[in-house]
């Protein structure tokens, strides 16, 4: 008789730190046994092929409403469903605090958003923009209990940012609620300053967004949050990762014994900034924050891949629709500065990175799993039901 449910023969398992050749028998959608010769009801035979655990794509943005009022291209039916076809069997979306809501709203609106239409695992992280909130620190302490363990936070954009004076008491509150504070490392002045002076001078196509976003611009926030956390000896992750000249800041401070994780995407590991460079709005297509770069810094992250300065790889996922509901809301009069921020990704990281760093040689199969699920798994507490193969 078969003692389980499915059997996957004859494959290569592969984790993040070896691979051996067994059968994976499972019952009740559990692994159940690793082993030779299992019987299941069903079997896939796997010989020749990659046994590999499920990604987990720790940075997405799905059914996700702006400050600005625009609503992601995808809901959590398409973006899931998107997500395994490329590979990925858990998600961990955001759930958005804009200015003047509680906590608590934001978490039931997500949640049950989320529970109705995800046909993969999820979990969620908590964007915080309104720290000052009469009911925030309750609100906080009831989502953590809820199972939240992360938070995000951002260093521009106006109706996101926090000050100084914030990001360090949200490092305090992360740190004394064993959570993890993800932050988005770009200097707001800079960028301002950048966007009025190339207005002010006509620059107006999609390709003037990769200059307005200047590369010091995220060095000098990625240099000031890391000694934030320093200040505090609480640890971060830096994400969407992007300049050559962050990727140095990170990898020093690291090396310094601070407790700094950093992401990267693969817009930054296969695109560059010359890509906005296209007839019309064509290259709005490309704008996200921070941008992709030159060549020079898309090399610095793959070495970064290489020698462990970053420690996930996510897809950053946020589509819009292609016209006045989304990217363009002014249509063909949208300037750089009113595009909406993102690319889509969820379905494309697996593959692009399987393709691009373990079939370039660029990184291991041992690599790509840590860099794909076994690190995601570990930083959000899911470590060992995703990421492994147990």
């Amino acid at each position: 008789m078969a003692d389980f449910d499915l059997v996957i023969a004859g494959g290569t398992l592969v984790s993040d730190t070896d691979e051996s050749q067994h059968d994976l028998g499972i019952a009740n959608g559990r692994i159940a046994a690793i082993g030779r010769g299992l019987r299941g009801r069903e079997t896939i035979d796997a010989t020749g092929r990659l046994v590999m655990p499920g990604g987990v794509d720790s940075h997405c943005h799905i059914e996700e409403m702006t400050p600005f009022g625009m609503m992601c291209a995808d809901d959590f039916e398409s973006a899931t469903i998107s997500a395994a076809f490329g590979g990925t069997t858990t998600v961990i979306p955001f759930a958005a605090q804009h200015r003047g809501m509680s906590v608590a709203t934001v978490l039931e609106d997500y949640e049950r958003r989320a529970a109705a239409g995800s046909v993969i695992d999820y979990a969620l992280h908590l964007i915080v923009t309104d720290p000052d909130h009469p009911d925030f620190v309750a609100d906080i302490d009831a989502a953590v209990a809820r199972g939240i363990n992360s938070f995000k936070v951002y260093m521009t954009y106006d109706a996101l940012r926090l000050d100084d004076e914030r990001l360090l008491d949200m490092l305090c509150l992360a740190e004394s609620r064993k959570a993890l504070l993800m932050v988005h490392a770009e200097n707001h002045e800079v960028i301002r300053w950048l966007t009025r002076r190339l207005l002010a001078a006509g620059h107006t196509a999609p390709k003037f967004h990769m200059a307005s976003h200047h590369p010091l611009a995220e060095a000098e926030a990625t240099h000031r949050i890391i000694s934030l956390s320093r200040l505090l000896d609480v640890p971060i992750l830096i994400v969407h990762v992007s300049d050559l000249e962050a990727t140095r800041t990170i990898r020093a401070a690291q090396a310094l014994g601070a407790r700094i994780h950093a992401e990267t995407c693969p817009q930054y590991l296969f695109l560059t900034g010359d890509a906005a460079d296209l007839p019309g709005l064509e290259g709005a297509k490309f704008c996200c924050s921070p941008p992709p770069r030159d060549k020079r810094s898309q090399d610095a992250i793959w070495a970064g891949l290489c020698d462990g300065t970053f420690t996930v790889v996510s897809s950053d996922h946020a589509p819009y629709r292609f016209d006045e509901t989304g990217k363009i809301p002014l249509g063909k009069a949208t300037d750089f500065s009113r595009i909406a921020n993102g690319l889509p990704g969820l379905q494309a990281r697996l593959p692009l990175l399987f393709s691009g760093g373990v079939g370039e040689g660029r990184i291991s199969l041992q690599q790509f799993v840590a860099l794909t699920a076994a690190n995601h798994a570990r930083l959000y507490g899911l470590y060992p039901r995703k990421g492994s193969l147990q």
